[in-house]
C-alpha cells in the first residue's frame, strides 16, 4: 500500500517547480541545539570524530556517483525537480532509489547504514550537466515512530531534521538528514539548505 502511495505522490511531485520555501521542522532535540531551525554551527568549525567519519564514509560511498550515469545505472532518479527557497538558499536535484526507499538499508547491528542513502543529491551546472553535493537519508515518520517511540533516527549521532505533513512535497510527515559531503556549506554540513547551491541552470532534466 505504501508503494503505492509513494509512486502516486512522486508523480504529483515531479511536476511541482521550485519555487517556494519548504516548511520544515527539526525534531525537539535538533530545535534545541540551535534556537531555530535553520542555523546550525558552521561547517568550518571543528567537527566531532563520529561527524568527520560520516562525511568521509558518505564521500567514500558516494564518489562513483560524480558521474550521474552510474547512479541512474544503480536505480536512482529524479524526483521533485530541482528544490530551492527564498531564504534559504537550495537542496538542488534529489535522485532517489525506491527500493531504499521502501525498504531503509541497515548495518548488520540494525543501525542506518550511512553506506546507502535514499537520495544522492546534486546541483545543475551552466553547462548543462550535474555535480554531486552529497547525500539524503530519508526515512517515513510513521513507520520510524511505530518501531523507535520517542526516539527520532540518527545517524552515526547525527539527529535527523523532521518534516510534517502537509509539505510542498505532498509526503506524509517524514525524517531526513542532508550531508553536504562534496560542496561545503558555510551553514553546517548537515542543515536541510545549502546557501551556495543553485537551481538557476536547471532546464528540466
Amino acid at each position: 500500500m505504501r508503494k503505492t502511495i509513494w509512486i502516486g505522490v512522486l508523480a504529483f511531485a515531479g511536476a511541482l517547480t521550485s519555487t517556494v520555501g519548504l516548511p520544515s521542522l527539526c525534531t525537539a532535540q535538533a530545535l534545541a541545539q540551535t534556537g531555530q531551525p535553520h542555523a546550525t554551527a558552521s561547517q568550518n568549525q571543528q567537527l566531532t570524530a563520529s561527524q568527520g567519519e560520516l562525511l568521509r564514509i558518505v564521500r567514500e560511498s558516494t564518489e562513483r556517483f560524480k558521474n550521474i550515469s552510474v547512479a541512474e545505472s544503480e536505480g536512482y532518479k529524479l524526483v521533485f525537480g530541482c528544490v530551492t527557497g527564498p531564504d534559504a538558499g537550495a537542496m538542488g536535484l534529489h535522485y532517489l532509489k525506491q527500493e531504499f526507499l521502501d525498504s531503509p538499508p541497515t548495518t548488520a547491528n540494525g543501525d542506518i547504514d550511512p553506506r546507502r542513502p535514499q537520495i544522492v543529491i546534486y546541483e545543475p551546472t551552466s553547462g548543462g550537466d550535474v555535480q554531486l553535493t552529497g547525500a539524503d537519508y530519508l526515512i517515513f515518520a510513521d513507520a520510524w515512530d511505530k518501531a523507535h517511540p520517542g526516539n527520532p533516527p540518527q545517524l552515526m549521532g547525527q539527529l535527523f531534521h523532521y518534516f510534517e505533513s502537509p509539505n510542498r512535497f505532498g509526503l506524509p510527515a517524514f525524517y531526513t538528514l542532508h550531508v553536504w559531503a562534496w560542496k561545503e556549506n558555510p551553514n553546517g554540513a548537515f542543515v536541510n539548505w545549502h546557501p551556495n547551491v543553485s537551481c538557476q541552470s536547471y532546464s528540466g532534466r
